[in-house]
C-alpha cells in the first residue's frame, strides 16, 4: 500500500499511518447532539472525517467507521438560561430537554426529528454513511459498567451532593465522598483527574498547568467535587427531569465524555486506529475521553487523533451562542447547490480555519459549475468505461486515465489530506492535452475522494436531446463548407437549448450550460 501521512494531535507530528490490523482501519467519529439543525460549522468537521475515510478507501483499506448520535443532552448550569420546571436558582440547562419544553414535544421526538435531518444533510453533501450510528440512549448500560470499573480501580468517586469547594481537604474526606469499590447510591460520580498522571497528553493542559486548566474547564461551579478539575461521569437527575436512568448511584444520566468512551470501545474494541472530531473537541472532551478510557483498560486506546479546524464567520467560530450559524437548508434557499459547500471545504486544508462568506460560497459554486461544464463536455465527446464502486468499502477501477495526474493526486491526498493541492491537480488535468475519455476516467477516479458527483453529472450530460445532436451535426457541416456566419447562428440556437459548443483542434464537443 502507498504510504499515507496524517497529522496526529496526540504527538503533534505528521506521521506515517500504520493500521493496527493490516488492510483494515477502525475509526470513531464524534457525531452530533441532536436538538437542532446541524449547522455547516459542524458539517465541516464531518466532511473532514469523510475525506479521511475516502482517502483510506482510495488506498484499498477496508474501513469500519462508527459515528455516535448524542440524544442525551449535556446538562450544565447556566444562570442566563430560562428556568426549567422549577430546577432551582440556576436552571439545569439540557439542550434537548429545553427544545422539548419549548416545542411541547418529548425529548425522544426532538432527538428523532433532528437525527433524521442530520442524515438528510450528510447525504446532500455526499458524506458516506458510517457503518454504525449508535445512540447514546441505547448504550447507557455500557456507560454504567465503564463507570463502575473506574470506581473499582480508584479513578472515580461518588458524592452525595454536599457543598465541598469551600471546605478543607480534611473536611472533604468526611463530607460524603466515597471512592474505591463503593457503589452506594449517593448521586453524582466524578473522575479523579489527579489520579491519572498522563492527563493533558492530547491538549497540553497538564496537571502542571493547573491554574490554566481550572479556567479552561470552569463551565459550571460545581461544589461537590474533590477538585474543580474533576469531571462528571454520572450526574444525579434533578427533580422532574424526563431523561434519566436507574443506576447504582440512583436515578441520573451519563456525562458527555463517558458516552464516547463507552460506545467507541463497545463497537471498535479497546484498541482502534483513529478518532476524529473538531478542534473544539480536543479539550475537554477528548482529553477526558482519553483519561477515562485508558484508566479503565490500562493501556493506550487510540493511535491517531485527527481534528478539523473551525469554520469561521467574520473571524468568529460558527456557533449558536454567537448567532452566526447557517444550515444546508439555508444555503439551498439562497440558491446554492449543497455540493458547493463541499467544494468550498475542499479548498482549505482540513486543519486550517476556514472563513465562511457568501462571496466565498458563490465563488465555490462557480468553480464547481465550471468543472461540471468540463465534465459534460468530456462525457458527450467520448465516454470511458469506468467500473462503479458496488459498495463504499469496495474500491474498483477500470478504464485508462491520465497517469501523471493520477500520481500527483494520490501524492496530495496521502499527504495529510492536502485537498487544495488535489483540486489544483484536477484543474491541471481539465486543461491538459489528455484525451477527453482519459480525463473523464481520471476525474471519476478522483471523485471517489472528492465526492462531487462527476459521474452523475456526466450521465445526465450524455442524454443529449436528438434535436440538439441534429443542430450540432448541421453546424459542423456549415463549418466544413466555410459558412461560419451560419455556424454561429446554430451555436446560439444550441445555447438556447442549454448546451454550449466548444471548438477544438480535434473537433467540436458539447458542454451542458450549468
Amino acid at each position: 500500500m502507498t504510504n499515507i501521512f496524517l497529522a496526529n494531535t496526540l504527538t503533534r507530528k505528521k506521521e506515517k499511518f500504520v493500521s493496527i490490523e493490516k488492510g483494515k482501519v477502525k475509526i470513531y467519529s464524534c457525531g452530533p447532539t441532536v436538538y437542532s439543525d446541524i449547522h455547516i460549522g459542524n458539517l465541516r468537521t464531518y466532511l473532514a472525517a469523510d475525506i479521511l475515510k475516502r482517502v483510506l478507501l482510495y488506498n484499498s483499506y477496508k474501513v469500519q467507521q462508527i459515528k455516535n448520535i448524542t440524544d442525551v443532552g449535556h446538562m450544565r448550569t447556566d444562570p442566563t438560561s430560562p428556568r426549567l420546571r422549577g430546577a432551582g436558582e440556576t436552571a439545569a440547562y439540557d439542550p434537548i430537554i429545553a427544545e422539548a419544553l419549548k416545542t411541547g414535544k418529548t425529548s425522544q421526538q426532538i432527538a428523532a426529528e433532528y437525527t433524521k435531518k442530520f442524515f438528510e444533510d450528510e447525504k446532500k453533501i455526499n458524506i458516506l454513511p458510517a457503518d454504525t450510528f449508535p445512540l447514546a440512549t441505547d448504550n447507557v448500560k455500557e456507560m454504567i459498567e465503564l463507570i463502575k470499573k473506574l470506581i473499582d480501580k480508584g479513578y472515580a468517586y461518588v458524592t452525595d451532593g454536599k457543598v465541598l469547594a469551600a471546605e478543607s481537604g480534611a473536611k472533604r474526606g468526611k463530607a460524603g465522598i466515597r471512592g474505591g469499590a463503593d457503589h452506594g447510591s449517593f448521586g453524582t460520580v466524578y473522575f479523579d483527574v489527579k489520579k491519572f498522571a498522563r492527563y493533558g497528553q492530547l491538549s497540553g493542559n497538564t496537571l502542571a498547568k493547573m491554574d490554566k486548566l481550572l479556567e479552561a474547564v470552569r463551565v459550571a461551579t460545581e461544589t461537590d467535587k474533590k477538585d474543580s478539575v474533576d469531571f462528571a461521569l454520572w450526574k444525579k437527575a434533578e427533580s422532574g427531569r424526563s431523561m434519566k436512568w436507574d443506576s447504582p448511584w440512583g436515578e441520573g444520566f451519563p456525562g458527555w465524555h463517558v458516552e464516547c468512551s463507552a460506545m467507541s470501545m463497545k463497537y471498535l474494541g479497546d484498541r482502534f486506529d483513529i478518532h476524529t472530531g473538531g478542534e473544539d473537541n480536543i479539550f475537554p472532551h477528548h482529553e477526558d475521553e482519553i483519561a477515562q478510557s485508558e484508566a479503565a483498560v490500562g493501556k493506550k486506546v487510540v493511535n491517531y487523533w485527527i481534528h478539523a479546524g473551525f469554520l469561521l464567520v467574520d473571524g468568529k467560530k460558527m456557533a449558536r451562542r454567537e448567532g452566526n450559524v447557517y444550515t444546508i437548508s439555508e444555503l439551498e434557499k439562497r440558491g446554492f447547490n449543497p455540493l458547493a459547500f463541499r467544494y468550498l471545504v475542499l479548498t482549505a486544508h482540513y486543519r486550517s480555519r476556514l472563513n465562511f462568506t457568501w462571496e466565498s460560497l458563490e465563488a465555490a459554486q462557480n468553480s464547481l459549475n465550471n468543472l461540471y461544464r468540463e465534465v459534460t463536455g468530456f462525457a458527450t465527446s467520448d465516454k470511458p468505461k469506468v467500473a462503479r464502486l458496488p459498495t463504499p468499502n469496495a474500491v474498483g477501477y477500470g478504464g485508462q486515465g491520465c497517469t501523471e495526474c493520477e500520481q500527483k493526486f494520490s501524492k496530495a491526498i496521502n499527504n495529510d489530506m492536502d485537498m487544495p493541492t488535489a483540486l489544483s491537480v484536477v484543474q491541471h488535468l481539465v486543461k491538459s492535452n489528455c484525451p477527453a475519455g482519459a480525463k473523464l476516467a481520471s476525474l471519476y477516479k478522483f471523485d471517489q475522494v472528492l465526492g462531487l458527483d462527476f459521474e452523475k453529472v456526466a450521465a445526465e450530460a450524455a442524454k443529449v436531446p436528438e434535436e440538439v445532436k441534429k443542430l450540432v451535426d448541421e453546424r459542423e457541416e456549415l463549418r466544413n463548407k466555410g459558412d461560419f456566419a451560419g455556424a454561429d447562428k446554430l451555436r446560439k440556437k444550441i445555447l438556447e437549448k442549454g448546451y454550449e459548443v466548444v471548438d477544438e483542434e480535434t473537433g467540436s464537443r458539447l458542454k451542458k450550460a450549468v
